[in-house]
Parts: structure tokens; sequence; C-alpha cells
């Protein structure tokens, strides 16, 4: 059996994901922009109802992931504020203008999440040089990739995946995302030899997971 986590763009799809046996939830806002970072409040109400691991997302404003200092600054205050309410763990990725890991950046962020661990979000699949990236991001000290091979979704990404997953060989998660399914995750598992899955559950284009749709993944 897979390990699941649910990106939840509000309280009521994080409550489906925790009430139907995911294992992780990634908290964010901006639905239509890919994920933001998710409202204060919020995260502190679903902190005191969920009790499972609970990741932020970490993300200005939609568009690329490569930001101003201004934008750098707000993730650095809402990371320090979120933190507060005991989460889990952030969801980040930061690019140089030139589409490389930005090094700096980054460390700066997973320094201030310390303890907490750090996911780098699909700006990977924006980044150059597939091998490169996984390295830089390793040595940034991130403990997971959320990633769909540096292509449109997992299924058209999957030879990257396999691939990902070798090189890592244990240093990092390669989490698979983007496109992922009920109908298509025993392939793309069976394929890339990967353990940790994620998806919206959303099925009908709207903006909530679905049950039915997370029992599906959780049990394939």
């Amino acid at each position: 059996m897979s390990k699941i986590e649910i990106a939840c763009f509000n309280p009521h799809s994080a409550m489906v994901a925790y009430e139907n046996g995911a294992d992780r939830i990634e908290l964010c806002d901006g639905l239509s922009e890919g994920g933001t970072t998710p409202g204060f409040e919020i995260t502190k109400e679903l902190r005191e109802k969920i009790n499972i691991p609970i990741f932020v997302m970490i993300r200005p404003r939609g568009g690329n992931f490569t930001y101003s200092n201004e934008e750098f600054e707000q993730m650095k205050k809402d990371l320090s504020e979120l933190k507060t309410l005991k989460v889990d763990g952030f969801v980040f990725g930061i690019l140089t203008e030139n589409d490389e890991v930005d090094m700096e950046a980054n460390k700066i962020l997973i320094d201030l999440a310390h303890p907490l661990p750090c996911t780098f979000h699909r700006a990977f699949d924006r980044a150059k040089d597939l091998e490169g990236s996984l390295e830089k991001v390793i040595e940034c000290g991130f403990k997971t990739i959320l990633t769909s091979g540096q292509k449109p979704n997992v299924t058209e990404g999957k030879e990257n995946l396999k691939k990902l997953v070798e090189l890592s060989n244990g240093r990092i998660e390669i989490l698979i995302g983007g496109g992922l399914r009920s109908t298509n995750i025993q392939d793309i598992r069976e394929f890339t030899n990967a353990t940790y899955f994620h998806s919206s559950a959303i099925t009908d284009g709207g903006q909530f997971a679905n049950v039915d749709e997370v029992i599906a993944l959780k049990s394939k």
C-alpha cells in the first residue's frame, strides 16, 4: 500500500483527507494558482482538529518561482509565523532567473524551518538539468522532492521519475505528483518503485477532495 499526501486547498478537503486515510496533508490556498501560502487562522483551526502530519505551502503568489526581495521577506515571515502553530513541515521551492535551484535562498528558508523537514515542490519541474537539480536540492537539505518528472504529468514523466528514484538512492524522498489519480497510481508505482504519492483527489474539476478518490488512492 502506498503512502498518500493529499494537496488540500481548503479546510473541507483537509478534513476529507484526514478522515479517509491520508498519510499527510499538504495545506495550501490558491487552487487556480497551483497552490499558495494558506491563511494563519485556517492553518491554526485545522492543526487543532487534525493529528496527521500537515506540511504547509510557502508561496506568496502563482506564476514562476523566482521571487523579489519583498516576496522573499514575505516567505520568511509567513514560515516563521506558521511554524508557531506546530505544523509538521513546509513546502516551497525557489529558482534563480536562469531556472536553476537557488541554493542560497532555499537554504535560508530551510534554516528557518529547522528542525522541521522541507519539501521542494514542483518548481523542480521547471528547473534545468534533472540530475544536477536533484543534487542541488539534496545539498540544500530538503527531505523530499515533489515532482512529475519534469513533464506536464506523471504519466509523461514516468521515465524521469524512475530515474530520480534510482539516482536519489534513498538520500531524499521522491514524492510523485501531478495528474496522479487512483486510475494510474498502480502503474506509476510499479514502473518507478516510488513509495510516496501526492494528489489533490479532486475528480470533478471542482475544488474539494473526493472521499471515494482518497480511499481509492490509499487502497491501490
